[in-house]
């Protein structure tokens, strides 16, 4: 399932030894939706630990080795194959196969492990793992594919980062040497700290937040203070985030007679269509037909 025929030396760009119909690099995770006949592939990666998920609509069989250990059998949608940063990993697929691979920077993992679970990353770290299943992961992996596949637009840095904290602490929770406990935090963020974040994304929404900057602003892991700031008020950063974005387009239809194009790009939406997009999902209609009606 960690695919392709090719070696790390012919890499190009972001993505190694391996083709792929569709990908995308964010900040600290790398993703691609992968279409590809019957073959083989023998590959190592230093840095990234790499899960895949298969895709494939029926059942493919593999033969996969990696850490010395092998594994042949069938793969059917949702299976997954994890392997750490620096492990070799062989695999043979007789049939065409689909798959989302997912690399995940060793960095931000370890970050993610101090950070978020008070845990010291040397004493920790991800186990090879052979046709596993992982609702929670999978979720997420899907929720980056959708991202992925809206070639349209760019997607936004704050929900990316929301998904690669929550994909990294799932992996850490439950395929890790340890099983590291994440604190509980009752009751959100206290007023002074949520109106001081409030007002930073107010006074931000023509830019692209980064979830990094909220949480740095309360000198706290990015994994906690999305779960603080949704406790608090009921919403994501990111989902609070595109809300005031179409409010304050809602404004400026209603109270200039800005060009779209224009107030769109003044709100923190990439394009016409991005804004459009957003507007009608939270309001019914396109900005087009409110500033008339």
């Amino acid at each position: 399932m960690n695919s392709s025929s090719s070696s790390p030396e012919s890499a190009q760009g972001n993505f190694f030894f391996y083709s792929s119909d569709e990908a995308q690099s964010w900040q600290n995770i790398q993703l691609a939706h992968m279409r590809h006949p019957a073959g083989e592939c023998d590959s190592v990666a230093p840095n990234d630990h790499i899960l895949c998920l298969s895709l494939a609509p029926r059942p493919v069989h593999l033969l996969q080795k990696q850490d010395g250990k092998t594994y042949t059998g069938m793969y059917g949608k949702g299976d997954m194959v994890l392997t750490p940063a620096q492990s070799r990993f062989f695999a043979r697929w007789e049939t065409d196969d689909q798959l989302l691979q997912i690399r995940l920077s060793d960095q931000f993992l370890r970050t993610v492990a101090t950070e978020s679970l008070n845990t010291d990353p040397d004493r920790i770290s991800l186990v090879t793992e052979f046709r596993t299943r992982n609702p929670q992961v999978e979720a997420i992996a899907m929720m980056l594919l959708a991202e992925l596949e809206q070639n349209q637009q760019p997607s936004s840095q704050l929900y990316i980062d929301s998904l690669a904290n929550v994909f990294t602490v799932n992996l850490l929770r439950q395929h890790a040497t340890k099983k590291p406990q994440i604190k509980t935090y009752e009751g959100g963020l206290p007023p002074y700290q949520l109106s001081q974040i409030l007002d930073y994304i107010d006074n931000s929404l023509e830019q692209d937040i980064k979830l990094a900057d909220l949480a740095q602003l309360l000198d706290m892991s990015q994994f906690h203070f999305g779960r603080l700031f949704k406790q608090s008020i009921g919403l994501s950063p990111y989902q609070y985030l595109i809300q005031q974005r179409v409010e304050r387009a809602k404004r400026l239809l209603k109270n200039t007679d800005y060009l779209i194009t224009d107030i769109a790009l003044e709100c923190g939406f990439n394009s016409h269509s991005h804004l459009t997009n957003k507007f009608r999902k939270m309001t019914g209609m396109t900005p087009k037909a409110f500033r008339v009606n």
